[in-house]
């Protein structure tokens, strides 16, 4: 099954890069999987259509939190037919109200007719890989 873990915000949030990359390992655990990472920030051209599964993480624009980054909303119009894929969503613990954070991240994702099955606040790598591992993308 093609996977792929989408985030923003690495620039801003070393943090997230590496949560991403855990998260990745832990999805390739499961076996039979093929995962690619995608940096939303600098590979605005790729298409999401070819993806069964998709992960979206997106950090915090600011400290009190509630608030993602436009190019969020700019990269899932423009990444191809993401109407009805399965999807998790994902913010890493910074600042304050993450769970704002979150929902406005996956009301974001809904607006563009995606699926949500799971969303996550994660704080560590040891936990991104372990949600990863246990995550249910099959149908």
């Amino acid at each position: 099954m093609n996977i792929c873990v989408l985030f923003f915000g690495a620039a801003r949030h070393a943090k997230m890069l590496e949560i991403s990359k855990s998260l990745a390992k832990g999805l390739e655990s499961q076996g039979g999987h093929t995962v690619q990472i995608i940096n939303g920030d600098t590979e605005t051209e790729k298409k999401l259509s070819m993806f069964h599964y998709i992960a979206v993480g997106a950090p915090s624009t600011g400290f009190f939190g509630g608030k993602i980054a436009d190019n969020v909303t700019g990269f899932l119009q423009n990444g191809g037919m993401v109407s009805g894929k399965r999807c998790f969503a994902f913010t890493i613990k910074s600042g304050l109200r993450n769970l704002k954070t979150l929902q406005t991240l996956m009301k974001t994702m809904e607006r563009e007719g995606m699926y949500l099955k799971v969303s996550n606040i994660i704080g560590s790598t040891e936990e991104a890989e372990r949600i990863g591992a246990k995550l249910h993308v099959e149908q």
